[in-house]
């Protein structure tokens, strides 16, 4: 997952003088926190160190990431004309994500044969954000705007959309030769919703990653009753997190998608011996579908234990 390094103290000390958005605007620092976790644990694959609201900062919305908050925008868009005023500049231009893209060459130069991993974050998460004006739980603002103004929904993913695709296609074109499409909050959405009006432009926004020729990982939280319209967006694999049995999500994928997680990372403070028998076991599940990357189920818990990180990657690869 991409918040693999954030429990490593050699992250905090690259990340002791520096803000969360300076660091991820910062090539040679960025790269270097990329490539923490695959020195440190052995992973098979770096995912790039960036944040789901990097983009939104390019494309001039002000934002900011206070520390145990989260992301923070000065101006909520709850209306057509907050939309407007939004998208007015569109999404961030390949100036203004060169950094984004020179922190990818750099990581791509240290990591050597070890590939690495794009990711963005999906339109209805960048809205969910963007809606309320910071992180929540239940993510009513942006619910009640796609029910209550349609157009003005329909404009904001537009542009979330927009702003996602620009971002991975820079990572690509830098040298990410896969991507994850990550939708944290889509969870809070009922089947139908999601396929009506969330579906299209995720869609829109894989379209634009496969069109560089990359395959894609489309991965969300609480997503055990969308799993099939996820992949029906357009991903090649499909995330699973903790909720559902990965023989169960691989199931209701009709056993033809590759599949990703699964972990749950509350066991990673659990004895090693109940952990491990949850590895194997998803491991084992996993046999069910055509591909498992062995991963988390979501992302690693800032007070993780490295060496069991460690662990995991070794006892997976010992299977």
């Amino acid at each position: 997952m991409r918040q693999a390094g954030r429990s490593l103290p050699e992250y905090r000390e690259a990340r002791a003088s520096t803000t969360m958005l300076e660091a991820c605007l910062d090539p040679d620092l960025a790269a270097e926190i990329t490539c923490q976790p695959v020195r440190r644990h052995g992973v098979d694959a770096a995912i790039f160190f960036s944040d789901i609201v990097v983009p939104l900062a390019l494309a001039g919305v002000d934002v900011t990431i206070e520390p145990g908050v989260g992301p923070v925008f000065a101006h909520p868009v709850r209306t057509v004309a907050d939309v407007a005023a939004l998208t007015e500049a569109g999404p961030p231009d390949a100036a203004a994500l060169e950094p984004v893209a020179a922190g990818v060459r750099a990581a791509v130069a240290l990591l050597g044969e070890t590939p690495l991993i794009g990711f963005a974050g999906a339109p209805f998460t960048l809205a969910a954000y963007l809606a309320q004006g910071r992180a929540s739980r239940d993510h009513l603002a942006a619910r009640r705007l796609m029910h209550t103004d349609p157009a003005a929904w329909s404009a904001l993913m537009d542009f979330a959309a927009a702003v996602s695709a620009a971002f991975l296609v820079a990572q690509i074109r830098a040298g990410a030769v896969a991507v994850q499409l990550f939708d944290s909050w889509v969870g809070s959405l009922r089947e139908s919703d999601y396929r009506a009006h969330v579906l299209p432009a995720s869609a829109a926004v894989l379209a634009a990653a496969k069109a560089e020729g990359v395959p894609t990982v489309h991965f969300g939280t609480g997503t055990g009753e969308l799993l099939t319209a996820l992949r029906d967006a357009g991903a090649d694999v499909v995330g699973v997190d903790h909720r559902v049995t990965l023989d169960a999500a691989v199931g209701r994928l009709g056993g033809t998608t590759p599949v990703q997680g699964n972990i749950d990372p509350a066991l990673l403070a659990a004895p090693w011996p109940v952990l491990e028998a949850h590895v194997r076991d998803v491991v084992d599940r996993g046999r069910a579908a055509p591909g498992h990357v062995v991963n988390l189920g979501h992302g690693v818990p800032p007070d993780a234990d490295p060496d069991v990180l460690t662990r995991i990657v070794r006892l997976v690869h010992s299977l």
